[in-house]
């Protein structure tokens, strides 16, 4: 690898990680603008996306920059691949942290009330997979991107006893139904967040180890 490629290569890593931290970011935000019922912060989250928007851009120029002026082979070009549709992700991450903010601005006009479902709890292990995800991608590592894999499953049986749970408060407090209805909401985009994640640790599989692990394939 030439010392230009390898400046280049680790500058692309440095702004993804920086990147995924604004996204991180913004999801902590909009969840904590849902607990604390506060319209505000869920409108700074909906600003700041545009900001996101346009990182994402930069990033996706810059690895079509290395391609082009590199013209990297092997793990090299595994690497920028997986930058491209890493990058791709964390945008998404991003929208669907919007989605969440736009819930919570609704939630947050409606009648107080106890929140049921656990969202921060949700949250935490999809920020776990996240995080994890993305350390994995620094330290090239396929093992704990396996395990970040592996953590998705618990994730949806989260968001399903959520939906249980709803569904029998709905039955016997029909007044709720409208704002549960909206925390519903919230936990199926925490659960794509975690889709998300676990895609990301996907592509890390495929750029350390040169398997494609999508749809429970194993080369």
């Amino acid at each position: 690898m030439s010392v230009h490629l390898q400046r280049a290569l680790e500058r692309l890593k440095k702004e993804i990680l920086s990147l995924c931290a604004m996204v991180e970011d913004q999801v902590q935000m909009a969840v904590r603008a849902l607990v604390d019922r506060d319209a505000q912060l869920a409108a700074e989250v909906e600003t700041r996306d545009a900001e996101i928007d346009q990182r994402e851009i930069e990033v996706e120029e810059e690895c079509l920059k290395v391609l082009a002026l590199h013209q990297p082979v092997a793990g090299d070009l595994r690497f920028v691949v997986a930058a491209l549709k890493i990058n791709n992700d964390l945008e998404r991450i991003g929208d669907l942290a919007v989605n969440i903010a736009h819930k919570a601005a609704a939630f947050a006009a409606e009648p107080p009330m106890n929140i049921p479902l656990d969202i921060d709890g949700m949250w935490d292990r999809v920020h776990g997979m996240l995080r994890d995800a993305i350390d994995a991608m620094v330290n090239l590592d396929a093992k704990l991107a396996h395990d970040v894999c592996r953590r998705d499953d618990a994730v949806d049986q989260m968001k399903h006893q959520g939906r249980l749970l709803a569904e029998d408060l709905m039955c016997r407090q029909p007044q709720l139904i409208r704002p549960l209805l909206r925390l519903l909401a919230v936990t199926r985009n925490l659960e794509r967040i975690a889709d998300c994640a676990t895609n990301i640790a996907e592509d890390v599989v495929y750029m350390v180890e040169g398997k494609i692990v999508r749809h429970g394939a194993a080369d």
